[in-house]
């Protein structure tokens, strides 16, 4: 798993008072492995673009929204592992380019911040939820394949 499932309930519930259950467990950590590595494409696809074979720290797209949300996951003092995550990404395609040490330090941030980010969204879309059920997840990861 990309973190723990203390780790998950922690910050939905700190994020946006939401619970989640065992059953939105797999689903939460398939989302944001499958999302993170969506941003390392792109990230990818930067490097090259500047003509690097290393993915480096500026070539990872981070929106504004994005920041802010990591910025709000380090306030809430969780840690994650990056080996963690760095297990759990190959599982996926492998990426044709090499990640950085700096973009390595960054998956733990990158990961949080996109819980946190993925929390706020349910509230977003239905302000009273307090448990997501198939139909909020359907919709909000049909939300973020259209943005991310």
């Amino acid at each position: 798993m990309v973190m723990g499932i203390r780790q998950f309930e922690k910050l939905f519930r700190l994020a946006a008072s939401l619970d989640i259950d065992k059953s939105d467990i797999k689903r939460l950590d398939d989302f944001i492995n499958e999302k993170l590595h969506d941003l390392l494409l792109m990230a990818q696809r930067a490097a090259r673009m500047n003509g690097r074979d290393v993915i480096t720290e500026a070539d990872v797209p981070l929106t504004k929204g994005l920041q802010e949300n990591i910025h709000a996951f380090r306030q809430m003092d969780e840690e994650l592992s990056v080996k963690d995550i760095l297990a759990h990404q190959a599982k996926l395609p492998p990426l044709d380019l090499a990640i950085g040490a700096d973009v390595e330090e960054m998956l733990p941030d990158l990961a949080g911040g996109m819980t946190v980010s993925l929390a706020k969204v349910f509230k977003v879309l239905d302000p009273d939820l307090k448990n997501p059920q198939s139909e909020h997840w359907q919709r909000i990861e049909e939300l973020y394949g259209i943005l991310l």
